[in-house]
């Protein structure tokens, strides 16, 4: 068994709705578990799990920058490396919970996350 690994970029708005000055603040690990399929497969649990993972308003803004298919095992650098230097794990990556079945066109989730349509 695998599980899905999917990180994002976080946006702040250190301007104002009329006038916007977006700055990169960081990311957010998660991590979909009991994933065993295919790429496709991946691809469609990553996007009906988006409404979990990605936020935006006029303020803050969280989107989904990538995602790999991984062992159970596997742990972000940012969790290796609490357990390197602090001895545990105080900040995981989320663990994101079951979503029911979900029907998503894969080629508008594509296009609305500007990447290329299947």
């Amino acid at each position: 068994m695998s599980k899905i690994y999917v990180f994002t970029q976080n946006y702040e708005n250190y301007g104002s709705a009329e006038e916007p000055y977006w700055k990169p603040k960081g990311s957010t690990d998660f991590f979909i578990p009991n994933f065993n399929g295919s790429a496709a497969e991946a691809t469609a649990m990553v996007m009906a799990y988006a409404p979990q993972i990605e936020c935006a308003n006029e303020f803050y803004t969280s989107a989904i920058v990538d995602f790999e298919v991984v062992a159970d095992d596997y742990m972000t650098e940012f969790e290796a490396s609490q357990l390197k230097y602090d001895g545990r794990i105080i900040f995981p990556a989320k663990v994101l919970e079951a979503v029911e079945e979900t029907v998503i066109d894969p080629n508008q989730w594509a296009f609305d996350h500007g990447l290329e349509s299947t």
